[in-house]
């Protein structure tokens, strides 16, 4: 059967029509922001797995890059998390060393937040003057900007809602927070993989784009649960598997009224969820494999295909070792840098359904056309 266009039809590209000393540098340049945004999520996690989100319990967007230097202002710092309900309730013990731990934590997270916008942004103007970025490029690269802008609010409007009436923030807003952190990662890798310079034949069939189309977004669905995971806590209890309680489908999974408040605020239904749909994700992404090599696609994609569900496979492994032993610090930092990565390859897979098979060699088009 076909398996890509013919080179007639192919999709004529846009952003890579610079340089490619251009698109190279540009490359570089979105390569380095996107470590970064890996890095800023991976400290959050450690913020949450900390319980440092609170410490800093005031949003300064510029003076806020300093951290206390002083006694005094450390003084003030404690004194102004002493007022919040989380150390009320949760850390009244606590002393100003320990007060440092988890506030450096918070401060790190928020200074690669400021730190990103800057490798953003400077380069940004400097590309500019210089000519590097293509017209097509820009409206691009101003959604990356607005994007990062709206992260910077929705982390501190998560923030907020547990300075007042809880001890803890929303999972609601956290889910959001981190959400919005994984689709600007994704964002930042398609505009990198979008100024490759290899030539590409669209795949004359969309039904393998429309496929991984639908994992991606239940490879980010479930990246939503794990964040509601991580909200109510709800990884440090049920420390067993494959069952949970003694069974695999325990009671209790419906027990709020109305029902569907379980499946955002209670801890066994949420873990519940992230388990099942792990299941169906795994199921999903091999299934996605074997078809796609049953119905003789390009060797590129089932090759992607193959990586992402391996990937799947290897995350739920690391997944189900981190609640077993409830969650330390570093087996939950790796679960989350497996998810990044499984939504990475994800993102990488339907890029390449989109975007279609890498042809160097002309003679190679007409084989691949006709294959």
């Amino acid at each position: 059967m076909s398996t890509v266009a013919t080179p007639a039809m192919a999709e004529t590209p846009t952003v890579t029509d610079a340089p490619s000393r251009h698109r190279n540098a540009l490359r570089i340049w979105l390569s380095a922001v996107a470590v970064m945004i890996v890095a800023m999520i991976l400290v959050g996690g450690a913020t949450r797995l900390t319980d440092s989100g609170l410490s800093i319990t005031e949003w300064q967007p510029i003076v806020g890059i300093v951290p206390p230097l002083s006694d005094a202002d450390w003084a003030n710092a404690f004194e102004a998390y002493k007022q919040i309900p989380e150390y009320t309730h949760v850390n009244p013990d606590m002393d100003l060393e320990g007060f440092k731990s988890i506030y450096w934590w918070e401060w790190a997270h928020r200074f690669l937040g400021r730190m990103i916008g800057f490798v953003f942004f400077l380069p940004f103007i400097a590309f500019w003057m210089a000519g590097y970025i293509p017209r097509a490029l820009w409206p691009r690269l101003l959604g990356l900007f607005l994007l990062g802008g709206l992260q910077g609010t929705v982390g501190w409007y998560m923030v907020k809602s547990g300075l007042v009436d809880r001890v803890d923030v929303s999972q609601y807003r956290l889910a959001a927070h981190f959400g919005i952190a994984v689709l600007i990662f994704g964002y930042t890798l398609w505009l990198i993989l979008s100024l490759s310079a290899k030539r590409r034949i669209p795949l004359a069939s969309a039904a393998p784009t429309w496929v991984a189309a639908l994992l991606l977004g239940l490879v980010f669905l479930q990246l939503l649960l794990g964040a509601l995971v991580a909200g109510l806590d709800a990884g440090f209890s049920f420390n067993t598997w494959p069952l949970m309680a003694g069974t695999f489908v325990p009671e209790g999974l419906y027990d709020q009224t109305p029902w569907i408040l379980n499946l955002f605020e209670n801890p066994m239904t949420v873990q519940f969820d992230h388990r099942m749909v792990a299941y169906g994700l795994i199921a999903a992404a091999v299934a996605q494999a074997v078809w796609l090599w049953l119905t003789k696609r390009p060797p590129v994609i089932i090759g992607s295909a193959l990586v992402l569900a391996v990937a799947a496979m290897m995350q739920a492994v690391i997944g189900v070792w981190t609640l077993l032993l409830s969650v330390p610090l570093p087996l939950g930092l790796a679960h989350q840098a497996g998810a990044i990565l499984v939504f990475g390859f994800a993102v990488f897979h339907f890029w390449l359904t989109v975007k279609g098979v890498p042809v160097e060699d002309p003679s190679r088009d007409q084989k691949l056309a006709s294959a």
